[in-house]
């Protein structure tokens, strides 16, 4: 399964994982709502380039 991504894509799939884990550290444990709210957007912010990347290649 993981041989139809490349690396690039898994990298960015993690990030996103990683950055989600992160937001929800900074909200709960560390009670700082404005940066985790604001971090908590980078994931799907990402995962749209990457959409939109993986669309344009297919062209």
């Amino acid at each position: 399964m993981l041989k139809n991504f490349k690396i690039s894509e898994l990298v960015i799939l993690a990030l996103t994982g990683v950055l989600i884990f992160i937001s929800e550290y900074y909200y709960t444990v560390l009670k700082e709502h404005d940066r985790a709210i604001f971090i908590g957007l980078w994931p799907p912010t990402m995962l749209l380039l990457l959409i939109y990347i993986n669309s344009k290649k297919q062209k």
